[in-house]
């Protein structure tokens, strides 16, 4: 009997332990939160885009799948961020600018794409040929939009681990683990109600009174607008994001860039984001001609032998 105050006094300093690591845990998700929204934003513009052409009935299944793919993907990342940051943190860095270089080469060869007429055309027959292999199509979608979702990931998983860097380890995890699994709800949740306007449009347009209609009327004739506008923003968003990365890994283009935004007061924002879409563009275009290069060199090799 004597020893019971004891563990009730021990109880309940555990319990105060418990509740000030939960504190702390949801203090630094909000901190990591706030700085991973403007990720956030390009991650769905992008992912939102990437739906674009799969048939109505397959748009939430495919939406499904790359959140589910983008789930794997956190799991993959926070382990591996941790190890990287605690082993080898001089890693981080450079595994992130390939994987902004990757973005900007995807972000120039989208242009390429959409700059031939001859392209574009036999992507729209095949599409509208009723004996398409769908199941394929879709895959390719699926695993493209996972791949992106990658580098996005990686990159709000480091932003959020530079929030936490000086907290103990279970913190650090608790951390990465919420606002990856936040984000990812947050994210697809978003794109599959943007996929779906238009069926909520059609669904309204059957109901009686006149003002639902009217609704349903604009949810219709917006959907495939907000389709265009996301597909030219999620382009956009992989140059921001991927020139962003490739700017504060070089420093002397960081420190040109640093002084253009300091010199423009109020526009500070836009100037950083245009100068970014400007270095991810002209990275994208040195990539995908190293890419070229390359190709054309195999090509050579392969008629020398």
């Amino acid at each position: 009997m004597r020893g019971t105050p004891m563990a009730g006094a021990s109880l309940l300093a555990l319990i105060d332990d418990i509740a000030s690591v939960l504190d702390d845990v949801a203090l630094m998700t909000k901190v990591a939160a706030k700085k991973t929204a403007g990720v956030l934003g390009d991650d769905l513009a992008l992912n939102a885009q990437q739906v674009a052409g799969v048939r109505a009935e397959r748009e939430l299944p495919v939406v499904w799948a790359v959140a589910l793919g983008s789930l794997k993907n956190k799991l993959i990342l926070v382990p591996a961020a941790l190890a990287i940051s605690a082993i080898l943190p001089q890693a981080v860095l450079p595994l992130l600018m390939l994987g902004g270089l990757y973005l900007c080469f995807e972000g120039v060869e989208k242009l390429l794409h959409k700059a031939s007429p001859q392209e574009h055309a036999a992507e729209k027959a095949a599409l509208d040929d009723p004996g398409i292999d769908m199941a394929t199509f879709e895959a390719e979608k699926i695993q493209g939009a996972i791949r992106t979702d990658f580098v996005l990931s990686a990159e709000i998983i480091v932003i959020a681990l530079g929030t936490v860097a000086d907290r103990p380890f279970m913190t650090q995890l608790s951390v990465l683990a919420g606002i990856g699994l936040l984000m990812t709800v947050g994210v697809y949740g978003v794109v599959a109600g943007i996929v779906k306007l238009d069926d909520l449009g059609f669904y309204l347009l059957k109901k009686p009174q006149r003002a639902l209609q009217r609704v349903g009327q604009g949810l219709v004739l917006a959907a495939p607008k907000l389709m265009k506008l996301l597909t030219v923003l999620g382009t956009a968003a992989m140059f921001m994001v991927g020139g962003g990365i490739l700017v504060h890994g070089l420093p002397p283009v960081h420190h040109v860039v640093a002084d253009f935004v300091a010199a423009s007061g109020k526009l500070g924002m836009v100037v950083e984001s245009g100068l970014a879409m400007v270095v991810g563009l002209v990275g994208g275009s040195l990539a995908v001609a190293g890419m070229f290069l390359l190709q054309w060199l195999r090509g050579a090799q392969r008629e020398a032998a």
